[in-house]
């Protein structure tokens, strides 16, 4: 898994954030959803690989990268914030050498993605989102299918019951993941050795808690000020999956973006890197060829 990588630990003043990074020619930076750790990219990467310096870290409080402590007296989760996640990501960049760069996450990690081409214009040449919209626009219309079918936003951000307790007392009941033989035994091995430490079952639902509050603040701001993503941005969007919940996806992220977004379906479920990697990197190339900065 990751030929002719480097895996690092990278002290980021708060935090230390483990990463693989690998290949030559432009940067790219890969960031990974809930509950997955870097190596869900582990068939990707090597793909991109050729012909780009590929940089996968684990999110704050995932995997094993680290998370500051809890601040009770600022409720607020900031320490989660996709604002500090995104900070992270461009210290690491600079760390690495890289003051321009592309972006991608899925899922958790496109709202850092996001957030990243949002507060950091000057570092970010293209942006591409998989199965995400700004979390402010789930938000605003959550209604009784949203709340039923995306129920785990509600429960991993609840602070009076905490989830942890919940999910610590028997991870294997509460995560259901495909084999080693369908995401690799590697990847499965790493991300089930996430699964089972609490530290990681808190940080992960403490990005949740930041999501319902201090992310949502920070969307709501952008929108009033009329901030917009001014890199060129693709909407990767699984065939078999529920991005749709509210309607037309690319029509809720248009009016985030100064430039016409690019929409592809892949032919996947949810976890589209480790689903159809060929596909997934097909596009992110052609994307990364085609668009101008």
């Amino acid at each position: 898994m990751f030929d002719g990588f480097q895996l690092d630990h990278i002290g980021l003043g708060d935090v230390t954030l483990r990463v693989r990074h690998g290949g030559s020619g432009t940067p790219v930076v890969l960031l990974h959803g809930h509950p997955r750790t870097h190596t869900t990219w582990y068939a990707v990467a090597p793909l991109l690989a050729a012909r780009h310096t590929v940089v996968a870290p684990d999110l704050r409080g995932y995997g094993r990268s680290t998370l500051p402590p809890d601040e009770p007296d600022k409720p607020d989760h900031a320490q989660s914030s996709k604002r500090a996640m995104a900070r992270d990501v461009i210290r690491l960049m600079n760390h690495l050498g890289h003051d321009r760069f592309a972006v991608v996450g899925h899922d958790r990690g496109a709202l850092v993605a996001f957030r990243t081409a949002m507060d950091h214009p000057e570092a970010v040449t293209h942006l591409v989102v998989m199965d995400s919209l700004p979390v402010i626009e789930h938000l605003e219309r959550t209604d009784e299918v949203f709340a039923r079918v995306w129920w785990h936003w509600w429960f991993l951000g609840q602070t009076e019951n905490p989830a942890e307790r919940v999910i610590t007392a028997d991870p294997d009941a509460w995560y259901s993941t495909p084999g080693p033989d369908v995401i690799g035994a590697e990847n499965h091995a790493d991300l089930w050795a996430a699964l089972r430490d609490p530290a990681v079952v808190h940080g992960m639902c403490e990005d949740y808690r930041a999501g319902l509050g201090v992310d949502r603040e920070h969307d709501a701001a952008d929108r009033a000020a009329g901030r917009r993503v001014e890199c060129p941005a693709m909407l990767l969007e699984a065939a078999r999956d529920d991005l749709d919940i509210h309607g037309d996806p690319a029509k809720i992220w248009a009016p985030w973006l100064r430039r016409p977004l690019r929409h592809r379906l892949i032919d996947s479920g949810h976890h589209q890197a480790e689903e159809a990697p060929e596909q997934v990197s097909a596009e992110l190339i052609g994307f990364f060829r085609s668009e101008a900065a």
